[in-house]
Parts: structure tokens; C-alpha cells; sequence
């Protein structure tokens, strides 16, 4: 994996808590976007914990880039949420979540391996935290054309889709819809797959986005 971080100390960190673990090799570091680009290239690392924050080029923007140019390459972003404004904004750009600054070192190394594995790292539940936060800044569905790949989803992979976006895991969707977790395993599978999605998180943002789901408006104060 890739540490891509403007503090170096920050970099040291993670760097001694990831080469304890026998299954993560950090392949190299980066100080700001445009250093990240050309170890990405160069060093194509399975996973890059990217910092949002940087000089040069911002995380968002690499993300962006290296989503685009090398997809093999998944990004988890690093952000300080109740301050980070560009996490949403992230997420968009193609990175298969976000972890806490302060993330503990087992979840750390876990949410490396998942990610790794071609999973989202993030919670479903987080998400939805996060893109409720930001709830302001989502777009106003009817102000463009519908999205036609939802059409493409059978019923049942619309109640799956409903439950995935309102933060729910496999085994509750399962719980909740009586069906086996597997079965609610390949519906996920098939929804990522008809509406071109990478992973859960992109399944998230596209029910926010199209206005299957809308965070709760809070109460006028």
C-alpha cells in the first residue's frame, strides 16, 4: 500500500503500525497529490490511504485521478469528518470510503484488508452519517433527468438497494426482508453490477443523490 500524507510524522504512524502486520507491505509514501500520481504509476499499490488535506494537489482531486487512470488501485481517504468539509465530495470522486485520523490501529489494518479484498471500507452506517451532515449540499434530484440505470433493478433489488442506503448490513437487510444472507449478498452483487457501481459506498451515494433516499431534515430550531 501507499501512505499519502503532507506530515511526515503522520506518515511515520501509520508506518509503524502497518509493517507489524504480516499481510500489509507499504510500498511507499507521498508528501502531496502530484508525488502520489507517480508512485501510483510506478509502484501500483493495491490500496493508497490518502489524506484530503495537501499541498499541490489535494486528496479529492487525486483520488479523482487515480480512480480514472489506475482503477486497480482503491483509495481510502483520511479525514477528521466533523472538520473536513470534502469527504462527501471524496466519496463522489471514487474512493471506496474514509477512515478517522484517529482510527484505532486494529481497524486500521482491518479496513486495509477489506478494501483490499475489493470491498468498501466504510460502514454503510458511517455513510449515511456522513452524506446526512452534508445533506445541504446534496443536489435537488428534480432539478436533472432521472437516473435510468435504477430502472434496471428488479423490485426486490429496489427494497435491497433501500436498505443498503438506509446503513444496513447483509444480516440485517437479510433480518428485515426474511431472506439468507447470501441471497441478499448476490442481490447486492447484481445492484452494483447493473447500476455500474464499484461498492456499497457508491450504492449510498447514488440513493442520496437520485432522491431514492433524502436525510432527515432536522427540526427548525
Amino acid at each position: 500500500m501507499l501512505l499519502v500524507d503532507d506530515q511526515q510524522l503522520m506518515r511515520l504512524g501509520f508506518r509503524l503500525v502497518l509493517q507489524a502486520q504480516k499481510d500489509v507491505t507499504v510500498v511507499g509514501e507521498a508528501g502531496d497529490g502530484v508525488q502520489a500520481m507517480r508512485l501510483v504509476a510506478e509502484l501500483a499499490p493495491d490500496v493508497v490511504l490518502m489524506d484530503v488535506r495537501m499541498p499541490v494537489m489535494d486528496g479529492i482531486e487525486t483520488t479523482r485521478r487515480i480512480v480514472a487512470a489506475y482503477p486497480a488501485s482503491r483509495v481510502l481517504l483520511l479525514t477528521t469528518f466533523d472538520l473536513d468539509e470534502y469527504a462527501y465530495a471524496g466519496l463522489r470522486a471514487g474512493a471506496s470510503g474514509f477512515l478517522l485520523k484517529d482510527v484505532p490501529p486494529e481497524q486500521l489494518v482491518t479496513a486495509i484488508q477489506v478494501v483490499a479484498a475489493g470491498d468498501a471500507v466504510v460502514a454503510p452506517t458511517v455513510t449515511r452519517r456522513l452524506l446526512d451532515a452534508f445533506a445541504e449540499r446534496l443536489p435537488d434530484p428534480g432539478a436533472s433527468a432521472p437516473d435510468t440505470r435504477l430502472d434496471r433493478l428488479t423490485d426486490r433489488e429496489r427494497e435491497v438497494l433501500l436498505e443498503v442506503a438506509g446503513g444496513r448490513s447483509n444480516a440485517e437487510i437479510a433480518a428485515r426482508l426474511v431472506l439468507s444472507e447470501a441471497t441478499v449478498k448476490s442481490h447486492v452483487g447484481r445492484i452494483l453490477h447493473k447500476l455500474e457501481l464499484r461498492d456499497r459506498v457508491q450504492v449510498v451515494v447514488l440513493a442520496y443523490e437520485t432522491g431514492v433516499v433524502r436525510p432527515p431534515r432536522s427540526p427548525p430550531g
